[in-house]
This record gives structure tokens, C-alpha cells and sequence, in this order.
């Protein structure tokens, strides 16, 4: 059973899915060095996983641990019912696509789509309609005798992940696949890898540090921060019910601030905040957590409506950003405490927001993340 969008650490593949891969108290050190610290991981058959982390926290070692490229100082792996943890990497059923996409540069893009199929012994004729069958797959039919310096960075990376599925492998490792690509290229190219994926059914582990690429491609996120699991859940769920203020903070922008819980509220100088939150010892140092979209925008005279949680506020700056504004607030509640909020645009022509003026802003206590520890 997966476990519940609000904890963190390790967890177990969907219910109703087969449990393809588990990786059970993984530690690797380098050195003096722990790069992971009791990994317990498991994912199911078909699943898209995307190891999601800042530069550092050990996404890219687990990758190369379940690759046999950088072996586990100790733990278990087990890929498909084998225990795989001693194996060497050409014993181990994958193919992987990295960063510099590592074409042969003197191989036409169907000799470097062929090279792990000559290897199997396969007959001539079996290898040329396989690469032929996976040109099409990958969209790019004519390029068969270009070399990889005549393609673009997005058809070398299409090439790449064509080479790497060609044995069929069961799990498809992609380490940062999409980051030497230009921005518009990237968006395009991972709805194509993840409709590929879908198409073909294989299990698929990709690493990121782009937290939009891992929203919009992932079944599940594993939000790693030194060397651990802070939490593994759906987009949503991590997202909407981030596990700690570090993968709040991490997933998209988040407004902290300091306060102080007592009985269901917190309370930020003398103005208390209505929470749904329970569970949390009365006098305990906070900090609280509001993303920018669900903050609600009022005209100061709505303060007399009886409305819950609700803020003077003036705007400092707004920005433009084509379907939203982003407006920079201060409020006397907040002291100095920086705070963003993201309006729609009609919500802004309907309340006839600018700079300067004051207004009140609401946070829905459904809404208001709270998480143990001071500033």
C-alpha cells in the first residue's frame, strides 16, 4: 500500500500494481562521505519514477546504484523477483539514456540504435526491422544514416533513448535527459519520452532537479535531501501535501513564516490563524507554509464580511507573467517577512489591484501548511 501523502520516507509501489523493483537499506558511502543513508524504496511494474532533488542529495548515486555503476556499500536490490545487488551493470536487465546522450560519434544513428543488438547475436536482417521499427518510434525515420553531429540536441537525445530500449530492457534509467536542452525543446520532448513510455509499458526511473519535469512526467516523485527519502507520493500529493517545509519549500514557491501553534491556530504576533492542522503540542515554534496561488484577494471593505483568516495587506510590486500577476505584499501582521502572492488576471481587473494599494488577502485554513520547527 503506498503510503499517505502526508509522510515521508520510504514507500511501498501502488496496491493494485506488481512490485517490479525494491531496493531495501541502501547505504552508499564514498569514503568518509554517506551519499545515501537506508534507502527503502519500492516501485511497481510500469511505474514512471522520477528521483527529484537539489544538486548533491544522492539522486543520481541511487540511479547508478540500481545501474551496478556505482554498487551499494550495503542494502539489497531486487529487479523483478532477482536479486540483482552484486551483479555487474552487464548483468542487469536496463538500458539508460544519460546527460550527453554518449552517441558514437563515428556510428550512423542506426549503427549506434543497432550496437546492443549486435551484441545478442541476433541475426542481420532482425537488427535492420528493429532499428527501422524504432525510428519511427522515435520520429525520426529519415536520419537512419546521419551521423550524430548532423542532428539536433533534441533528435541526438530521441536517438539515445532509442539505442537504450532496443534489447527491450526492463527498467529504462534516464539520468537528467532533458537538461542540455533548450527550454522549449525540453517542455516538447518529455510529453513525447512519456507518451513512449506509456506506449511501451516499462518500468521507468528518471532523474531530475526541474521540478516542473517531474509534475508533469512522474506517476510518483521521490524528493531525496541529503542522501535520504523526505517523502514519495503522486505530483498531487506532493505538491498539495508536501511531508516537511523542505519539500514545500523544494516543489514550486512557498511563503514561510515563523509563528507559534496553540489549539488549532497559529499565531503570528498578535493575529492567530485559523488550520486544519492537529496533532502539534501547544507552544510549539512553527513555521507556517502558503503557496502564492491559494492566497485569496479582497477589497479592504470585505474585512467586515466575517471572513476567516484574513490580512491587511498593501501591494509593494507586481509583476506581469502573461496568465497571472504576481504581486509582492506587505502587511503589518508580517512585520518584514516577504510575501508573493499569484492573482489571475481577471481577479486583478476585477478588484482593480495596482501598486500601492491596500487590500486584505485571505489564507484558507485548508490551505495553510504547518510545520514543527522555529525559523
Amino acid at each position: 500500500m503506498m503510503t499517505s501523502a502526508h509522510s515521508g520516507g520510504a514507500s511501498s509501489a501502488p496496491a493494485d500494481a506488481t512490485s517490479y523493483l525494491q531496493i531495501k537499506g541502501l547505504w552508499k558511502a564514498f569514503g568518509e562521505f554517506l551519499a545515501l543513508k537506508d534507502i527503502d524504496l519500492e516501485i511497481a511494474a510500469g511505474e514512471f519514477i522520477c528521483f527529484l532533488g537539489p544538486s548533491g542529495c544522492g539522486k543520481t548515486t541511487l540511479l547508478r546504484a540500481i545501474a551496478g555503476l556505482d554498487p551499494q556499500t550495503r542494502g539489497e536490490i531486487h529487479q523483478g523477483g532477482a536479486h540483482i545487488s552484486s551483479l555487474p551493470p552487464s548483468g542487469r536487465d536496463y538500458g539508460i539514456v544519460f546527460q550527453s546522450y554518449a552517441l558514437f560519434p563515428n556510428l550512423t544513428v542506426a549503427r549506434n540504435i543497432a550496437f546492443g543488438l549486435e551484441n545478442t547475436g541476433r541475426p542481420k536482417p532482425e537488427i535492420e526491422a528493429r532499428v527501422k521499427e524504432l525510428l519511427e518510434l522515435v520520429g525520426l525515420p529519415e536520419q537512419a544514416d546521419k551521423y550524430p553531429a548532423q542532428l539536433s540536441g533534441g533528435q541526438q537525445q530521441r536517438i539515445a533513448l532509442a539505442r537504450a530500449i532496443a534489447i527491450n530492457p526492463g527498467l529504462l534509467l534516464l539520468d537528467e535527459p532533458l537538461s542540455a536542452l533548450d527550454a522549449k525543446v525540453r517542455v516538447h520532448l518529455r510529453h513525447e519520452i512519456k507518451e513512449l513510455q506509456r506506449k511501451l509499458g516499462v518500468t521507468t526511473i528518471m532523474v531530475t532537479h526541474d521540478q516542473e519535469e517531474a509534475l508533469a512526467m512522474a506517476d510518483r516523485i521521490v524528493v531525496m535531501n541529503h542522501g535520504t527519502v523526505e517523502q514519495v507520493g503522486t505530483p498531487t500529493e506532493i505538491y498539495r501535501h508536501p511531508a516537511s517545509l523542505f519539500v514545500a519549500d523544494f516543489i514550486g514557491e512557498t511563503n514561510k513564516v515563523p509563528s507559534v501553534y496553540r489549539s488549532g491556530k497559529v499565531s503570528i504576533g498578535d493575529f492567530a490563524l485559523s488550520t486544519d492542522v492537529e496533532g502539534i503540542a501547544d507552544g510549539t515554534d512553527v513555521n507556517v507554509a502558503v503557496r502564492p496561488e491559494d492566497v485569496v484577494p479582497h477589497r479592504v471593505e470585505d474585512a467586515a464580511t466575517g471572513l476567516v483568516n484574513l490580512l491587511p495587506a498593501s501591494i509593494s510590486d507586481m509583476e506581469f507573467l502573461g496568465s497571472f500577476w504576481r504581486c509582492h505584499l506587505r502587511s503589518p501582521v508580517l512585520g518584514d517577512t516577504p510575501f508573493v502572492a499569484n492573482f489571475s488576471v481577471n481577479a486583478v481587473r476585477r478588484l482593480g489591484l495596482e501598486t500601492g494599494m491596500d487590500m486584505a488577502v485571505e489564507l484558507p485554513a485548508e490551505r495553510v501548511l504547518v510545520f514543527p520547527g522555529g525559523a
